[in-house]
Order: C-alpha cells, then structure tokens, then sequence
C-alpha cells in the first residue's frame, strides 16, 4: 500500500473523512483545537500520546469521544495504587477440559489487545505497573509465560496523566516518558470556551459524535504519512534540532545551562513523522520548516531531562525548546520538494 496505489479520489475521500474527525469531537468537546489537532497527529504518526492537565479539563472525555469517532475497539483503565501489571497484560487461569477431566492454564487476555487503550491518570500507579505497558507500546505484543501474543493493528496507548506536583502521583520513568510519540499539555479553556461548556454541561440536550474512521483508513492514513516528501535539508535541520538538545554539543547556550539529559534518536524519528501527519492534515505532501516547528514542542517536551539549576531558577522544558529554536540556525532552501 502506497501513495501510488490510491487514487486522487481515495486520498480526498481519506482526508475529507479526517477532516471530519475533527467537527464530530467538537460536538462534545468545547475548544482545545489545538490538543485535538496534536492527537490526530500523533494517530497518523502511528504513536502513542500522554495528555496532562489539572483534573476537571475533560481529558478523559478527550480521549473517549475522539474513540467514538473511530470505528475501532476501545478499552479503559483506570490506574490506582492498588493496580497490578495482570491487570492490564492479563494473567493465566486454570481451565478443565470437562470432556477428559484433565486441567491446563489458559492466557486470559487483558484490556491491553484492544486498538484504542486509554490509561486514565497513568501516573497514579507505580512504575513496576506502569511498565507493564513497555513492551506493548513498542513492540506491539505481550509476552507472558514464554509465549508472544501480538496486539490488534491498529494499536494506541492515549494516557492521561495529573502534573506531577500534585499530592498521590509517581514520576514516569524517562524509558516510559519515551515511548510516548508526543506529550500534549492540556490547559484551561478561555473565557468563552468555559461559558459554552457550562452551556451545554448543565443542559438537557446532548450530542453524539458519528464514526468517520474506520481501521483500513487508518492504518492507509498511516502508510501515506509516511510517503510524505521531506527534503535533505529540512532532514538535516531535524537532526541538528535533536542533536542540539544534549548539553554536551549544543550551541543553544540554554540547553547548555539548564539541561541535562538531551533527547535521545527516537525524538528525531518522532519529529519526522509528525512533521509529515502535521502536512497530511493541512493537505499537503511535502513537509515545511512549520510543519516541524508546529510539533517540535510536544515531541520534546518529555524528553529533556532539566538539572538542578533549571529547578532553582524556575526555568521550564518549554523556555529551553524555545531558546533552542531561536538560536538553532534556520535551514536555508529548498524546504521541500514538490508533492507527487
């Protein structure tokens, strides 16, 4: 399957159905188009995202009505202190075959082999739980007991986290932080936005999102991001980027000061390919310098580790990004090349 296989019809009738998406999520969810725009990226990009927001800001509800919106299968778990890796992996049970009377163990799935899983408040369990899902966000199986059991195609983990200041939460480890393709930060609403939520909240009417996605979209969505053209120059650009996040070689004299664990090759991976999904959606097959600057904060955001003196001074991962763009060369032309 590729770019040449479908039609111009097939790619519109894709895109228009994308861009629909969209509308139907609007149906529930008042504003944060821009969060919106960054999941449906994240899903063209073929990733999984972690969303965090103070409670109350319909971060779960995000989620559940973008699920709605795709013709796939959906699962929820709600991480607590007390949840245990079986509950999520699944576990073996003693079964008897009533025929010979003999008794074997039989893998009981868990709600991990599902398309969609939202991992609600992830960061509320301890990392021995929250690494349960390592391997399946990377590999896309679960092993258990010697024996490897693939997940379904598509497959996404869209986790929801609290900010770690507050009181109940556990740190995910780094490891896990970069399994995660993007890391979306939710914020309050605008004045009006919070008007027309306390309009429809308190009402009597309400709407339901239709299905506009189903999984072959998807999973074609998913191989034209990546027949997407990216010139050498904006490739080099993203690995100069990446590379100028680690303190060691970084001109950016913020990154120097204030960081201390860079983004590893993954992040540059990451950068590509939602730079692609970002031109995608705007209905373009070639990648811009703005394509890769629109999603340059929620691929690096989790992954730049700030040392002490950042804490101190109160400097944030989102100044130091900013400063790096700033200060990083711009790539001089061509930026793209012309679409296929």
């Amino acid at each position: 399957m590729n770019k040449e296989a479908l039609t111009q019809e097939d790619i519109e009738l894709l895109l228009s159905k994308l861009n629909n998406v969209g509308a139907e999520i609007g149906k529930v969810i008042v504003g944060q188009q821009q969060v919106i725009q960054q999941l449906l990226v994240s899903i063209l990009a073929g990733g999984h995202c972690l969303l965090e927001g103070v409670p109350g800001l319909a971060k779960t509800l995000m989620v559940h009505t973008l699920a709605q919106t795709l013709e796939l299968e959906f699962k929820r778990v709600q991480f607590t202190p007390d949840l245990m890796p079986s509950d999520i992996v699944g576990t073996e049970i003693l079964e008897t075959d009533h025929e010979s009377g003999d008794r074997f163990f039989k893998f009981q799935k868990g709600p991990v082999f599902t398309n969609i899983l939202l991992a609600d408040e992830i960061n509320r369990t301890p990392p021995k739980t929250q690494a349960a899902l390592l391997e399946a966000m990377q590999e896309k199986i679960v092993s258990y007991g010697g024996t490897s059991y693939p997940l379904p195609k598509p497959f996404f983990v869209l986790a929801t986290q609290n900010p770690v200041e507050q009181a109940g939460t556990y740190p995910l480890p780094e490891a896990q932080l970069d399994r995660f393709l993007m890391f979306i930060s939710v914020d309050y609403p605008s004045e009006q936005e919070e008007m027309e939520v306390l309009r429809r909240t308190t009402g009597t009417s309400s709407e339901q999102p239709n299905a506009m996605l189903n999984a072959q979209d998807i999973v074609q969505l998913q191989q034209l991001v990546r027949d997407i053209d990216i010139s050498d120059t904006l490739l080099a650009y993203v690995n100069q980027l990446t590379r100028n996040t680690r303190p060691n070689n970084s001109v950016s004299e913020s990154v120097k000061k204030y960081v201390r664990w860079g983004a590893g090759p993954r992040a540059g991976q990451a950068l590509v390919l939602c730079a692609k999904a970002n031109a995608l959606m705007n209905r373009r097959f070639a990648v811009t310098l703005d394509d890769i600057h629109g999603v340059t904060h929620g691929i690096l955001r989790h992954r730049l580790l700030l040392n002490f003196q950042a804490e101190a001074q109160n400097v944030t991962t989102e100044q130091v990004i900013n400063a790096l763009i700033k200060e990083l060369p711009l790539p001089k032309g061509p930026f793209t090349k012309s679409a296929k």
